[in-house]
């Protein structure tokens, strides 16, 4: 059994940490509002765009002088793999269902017989999947705000895939990242960004005749060329849009996880003092009875 004083640093050591887990609920909580306006309002401009790449890109998607963002290299045999996590931890289980799903997929693509090379954004990402993957990660930064995402940011990623898939590095990327739904509810996305992947919608004919989505539009100066100077902006705004959904899911999943371990610490304080008082009260009896019997042996 513990002595009164191990008890009386436990409860004390557990209150500090009590303190601790509620002030970065605050913090979390105080910076959640800000991410999630940030998140949603970069949810219609990045759908617009790929709504309106999408019905381009089906009119002259096969066609001879199409962008290879759109068409692609003609091969399927490397992949790259954007994984985008957090800097920081204590966020409950954010970077890990990140970088789970970032394993399957790494794992299918191996196992296709594919050559897979990972590009880290954020260090929980890049210190987890090291261990495994080393030699397939061909690149890291960490250059994440504390309190907001800058569109620099993505813009520098985005050019750095560019410039690899130039340079014929890769034939396939993909971003995976969770996207905000709530405090309590991240979902993560597998979106590829090269070659444009056409939404849905377009290849449902059915689906847009429906919704009274199919026009007739005129472009100028061309198809080809709008196509020509969007898709590399593209590739930035949508690795914009998955930064910003992934440092909302981040500040919503340590709210919860600091609340959590508040209540959790609060439930082992009354605990530990509950104990330390039968402890104490135990040897008050135990102090008493010795009393007691030293004087009716006199």
């Amino acid at each position: 059994m513990a002595s009164l004083k191990d008890l009386r640093s436990r409860i004390t050591s557990v209150k500090s940490t009590q303190k601790i887990t509620s002030a970065m609920k605050m913090v979390a909580a105080s910076r959640l509002r800000r991410a999630q306006e940030n998140a949603e309002a970069a949810r219609p401009y990045a759908q617009r765009m790929e709504r309106m790449l999408g019905n381009l890109a089906a009119s002259v998607a096969g066609t001879a002088g199409a962008s290879p963002l759109l068409a692609g290299t003609g091969k399927d045999d490397t992949h790259l793999v954007v994984v985008m996590t957090a800097n920081r931890g204590l966020c409950g289980g954010f970077n890990g269902s990140i970088i789970r799903a970032s394993r399957l997929l790494i794992q299918d693509l191996k196992a296709q017989g594919k050559t897979v090379k990972v590009l880290c954004v954020g260090k929980k990402g890049n210190d987890a999947l090291k261990r495994e993957y080393a030699k397939d990660i061909v690149g890291f930064t960490d250059e994440l705000g504390t309190k907001a995402i800058g569109f620099s940011v993505a813009d520098d990623i985005g050019t750095r895939v560019l410039k690899m898939f130039e340079a014929g590095e890769f034939d396939v990327c993909t971003i995976v990242y969770n996207t905000f739904k709530s405090a309590i509810s991240q979902i993560v996305t597998k979106q590829q960004i090269i070659p444009f992947a056409l939404p849905e919608a377009v290849n449902d004919n059915d689906a847009v005749s429906a919704a009274g989505a199919k026009a007739i539009y005129e472009y100028e100066p061309s198809e080809e060329g709008i196509l020509d100077a969007l898709l590399p902006k593209n590739v930035a705004i949508q690795i914009y849009r998955g930064l910003l959904e992934n440092f909302a899911s981040e500040q919503g999943a340590r709210m919860t996880a600091m609340d959590n371990a508040t209540r959790n610490a609060g439930d082992m304080i009354k605990k530990l003092t509950l104990t330390y008082n039968r402890t104490r009260q135990a040897q008050i009896t135990k102090e008493l009875i010795e009393i007691i019997s030293g004087a009716e042996a006199l």
